[in-house]
């Protein structure tokens, strides 16, 4: 798990997963909040995952210049990005439209 990480599972879990998760749910949040679209979770999760390698080669010794490394880091934090901002904006949809729109589940609102 090590060669395909480049560092050990619980750095990997402390700076990509808490430290790196924390920050790609509030992104989520922010760009959801500014009515931006889902595409800007995903190109700015790709510029966190570079910050996310090197911080795990300045301060662990990691391996930075791993791409398999690098797509792991990226799509654990596309996917917790898209699920804050898909949650906030079923949030925001239900609450600023309630004569609109009504919750549907977790992930979705549907029209009344």
């Amino acid at each position: 798990m090590e060669q395909l990480l480049g560092t050990s599972w619980d750095v990997y879990l402390g700076v990509t997963v808490v430290l790196a998760g924390g920050i790609a749910c509030l992104m989520g949040q922010a760009i959801a909040r500014s009515w931006l679209p889902a595409w800007q979770v995903v190109a700015y999760s790709l510029l966190l995952a570079v910050t996310t390698r090197f911080f795990i080669y300045a301060l662990f010794e990691g391996r930075m210049l791993l791409l398999s490394g690098y797509l792991i880091d990226a799509v654990v934090l596309m996917a917790m990005g898209l699920l804050a901002y898909r949650l906030t904006r079923v949030q925001m949809m239900v609450t600023q439209y309630p004569w609109l729109y009504e919750r549907a589940g977790l992930l979705a609102y549907r029209e009344r």
